[in-house]
């Protein structure tokens, strides 16, 4: 929205930040303590975005040169040195940071040795910064429309506290509509539009706008214009729109990582608006494969009933979703997807083989720990032989027969040699009855959007800071190429820092 220069706001804020997650709610605390009038903005009732279910385990660095080093092969010059160098520092400084925030409420912090997922020069600088206690507190009753890892819970629990002690002003169920600039085709921004329940307000913000409202999750078409695969499924909430992404690209913002994003495969369950990933595994470095301890009960097969992937590959919550991206140009289709998941009764015994997360309190389904609600239902097919079930799923009964001797006789070498998953992680699927699930590409969270620098500014296309407007979090991610366990919540942090105070720092425009 360009101003003719006599724009009547309605509300007038120094910065005003779009979404209320890890990286907006940091961005507010450091605006604030660094003299601004802050306005905190979130399009839903309930904030957090997909912070609030994560793991809660911030990925830090002991090292920040060594940091940068990995960074930098990790993400294969798709990101730009002084960005990797402006994260690689701020890691080294989170746990410190939690720290202090933590004084607000007695919040236990503590650091956890976990080097990164790959074996490149630096990985070993890694550790986890995580909150495992915070005094009188249960996620359950505190975030009821939360699914997902009490950490996530107990960070984003210290970041409102701070939020709340500071006085900052929040506006939920108040989506930003567009950006205000300035007159005479002026790229400078000036302002939102935001639509509150009680009418639509126009808010000026005298030194700048963060975007911190996440990626595109949830917006299909944009999906299918910058994904070759489809469908993919989005996990945890449906408020990741790609409406910062939206208003960016109007001031001619560049993109990047467009096609990258934090995924998986899982299943699809009509009573369940979104994904539901397998459960996690434990991470394993190439290398070090004795890491992987713990037995996966599955394999995943295509629609012919052949095995084609390493189901737990080194990260598996970030990369096992790229094998199922084949397309065969003769049937002009996707032949794994969707897959199917294969385990047997002893798998089924093991664990539940679903993990449902979201941030969404019209979402309800939870998975059963012994997996016998799916299996009575028939969402998760049983039978006696293999036969059979290749007959349940429509597959070949040959192949899959095949495929399981192949998997069976593999385990009993204790070596992968198809497709290389650690040995740790195999057992074999033999004892009936045996199960099928259908199984889909996941996203977890995207990390394409707008290009920004090291100080969190907007770049447009002809590589100019958009004047004024900042980026933080998941929208125009820093991951180019391969992810890091906690690396979001981490860049959450780091550029929710970067951007309150670079934006802070401003002076007001007239």
């Amino acid at each position: 929205m360009a101003s003719d220069g006599a724009v009547k706001f309605d509300d007038e804020y120094d910065v005003v930040i779009v979404g209320y997650g890890y990286a907006g709610g940091i961005a507010a605390i450091e605006a604030h303590d660094a003299g601004a009038r802050v306005l905190l903005v979130d399009k839903m009732a309930n904030p957090g975005g997909i912070s609030v279910c994560s793991y809660g385990a911030m990925r830090s660095a002991h090292n920040a040169d060594q940091a940068f080093k990995y960074l930098k092969t990790t993400n294969g010059g798709r990101t730009s040195d002084p960005v990797l160098r402006a994260l690689a520092d701020g890691m080294a400084r989170i746990e410190p940071y939690m720290r202090k925030l933590a004084e607000i409420n007695g919040a236990i912090v503590t650091p956890r040795e976990k080097i990164a997922n790959y074996p490149f020069e630096g990985y070993d600088t890694f550790y986890q910064t995580l909150i495992e206690e915070l005094p009188n507190f249960d996620p359950a009753a505190h975030y009821p429309h939360v699914r997902g890892a009490p950490g996530g819970a107990r960070v984003f629990k210290t970041l409102e506290d701070n939020v709340a002690h500071r006085g900052i002003e929040i506006w939920l169920e108040a989506p930003v509509e567009n950006l205000v600039t300035g007159p005479n085709g002026s790229k400078e921004v000036q302002g939102v539009v935001v639509r509150r329940k009680d009418g639509v307000r126009t808010v000026k913000a005298s030194k700048a706008v963060i975007l911190a409202c996440g990626g595109f999750e949830a917006n299909e078409e944009m999906k299918r214009q910058y994904w070759q695969m489809k469908p993919v499924l989005a996990a945890t909430t449906n408020s990741n729109t790609g409406d910062g992404i939206r208003m960016a690209q109007g001031l001619g913002a560049r993109l990047w990582h467009m096609w990258h994003y934090h995924g998986s495969y899982g299943f699809q369950h009509p009573d369940y608006p979104y994904a539901i990933r397998m459960k996690r595994l434990p991470d394993w470095i190439p290398g070090r494969e004795a890491t992987a301890v713990v037995q996966m009960i599955w394999i995943v097969v295509d629609q012919h009933g052949k095995r084609y992937m390493n189901e737990n590959p080194p990260y598996t919550q970030d990369t096992s979703h790229r094998p199922m991206e084949m397309f065969d140009t003769v049937t002009q289709s996707f032949p794994r997807i969707p897959s199917y998941v294969i385990f047997d009764e002893v798998g089924r015994r093991r664990y539940r083989v679903g993990a449902p997360t979201r941030n969404d309190p019209d979402a309800h389904y939870d998975w059963s720990d012994d997996n016998m609600q799916e299996i009575e239902s028939g969402f998760i097919k049983k039978a006696d032989s293999i036969a059979e079930l290749a007959g349940l799923i429509g597959v070949d009964g040959d192949t899959l027969e095949s495929s399981l001797a192949r998997w069976n006789a593999l385990c009993a070498a204790k070596k992968d040699e198809d497709f290389g998953r650690p040995a740790g992680t195999m057992m074999k699927i033999q004892r009936p009855p045996f199960y099928a699930g259908e199984v889909w590409p996941v996203v977890s969270n995207t990390q394409g959007g707008p290009e920004h620098d090291a100080k969190q500014r907007i770049i447009d296309v002809e590589d100019n800071p958009i004047p004024r407007l900042y980026a933080a979090g998941e929208m125009g991610s820093a991951w180019g190429h391969l992810y890091m366990s906690g690396g979001n919540l981490a860049e959450c942090l780091v550029t929710g820092q970067i951007a309150g105070c670079e934006a802070a720092a401003l002076e007001t425009w007239e």
